[in-house]
């Protein structure tokens, strides 16, 4: 994900892309309504890490064991975690979050199939 308007994380925050909910079904109509779809895309708990600010996990103290995740990786957050924005793009709005190093809660290696409970 290059884009100019991305925002670069400063100090121990994470830039953190929210996955596209997709609805799927087998020859029948599968209707959300718009403000539960709102709901579950706000309260998303797992997201992309997309880069790490340059102080994240570098404090040894709180993180002896090193960092607890890398860009690239699937994370677990709290749900409503983070500063939320999107950025407009030519394939529709793409939701992020910035969130703080010690936010994350889990590495997940296969996102699919994982919703809030």
């Amino acid at each position: 994900m290059t884009d100019e308007r991305m925002p670069v994380p400063k100090g121990y925050k994470i830039l953190i892309a929210i996955p596209k909910l997709e609805d799927k079904f087998d020859n029948s109509v599968l209707v959300r309504p718009e403000a539960h779809a709102k709901k579950e895309e706000t309260a998303s708990i797992v997201g992309l890490v997309v880069k790490l600010g340059s102080l994240a996990y570098g404090d040894m103290d709180k993180f002896p064991d090193g960092p607890w995740c890398e860009e690239g990786d699937y994370i677990m957050m709290r749900s409503y975690s983070g500063t939320r924005f999107k950025i407009q793009t030519e394939a529709g709005d793409q939701e992020f979050r910035l969130i703080n190093d010690d936010m994350v809660e889990a590495v997940v290696a296969d996102p699919r199939g994982i919703i809030r409970a």
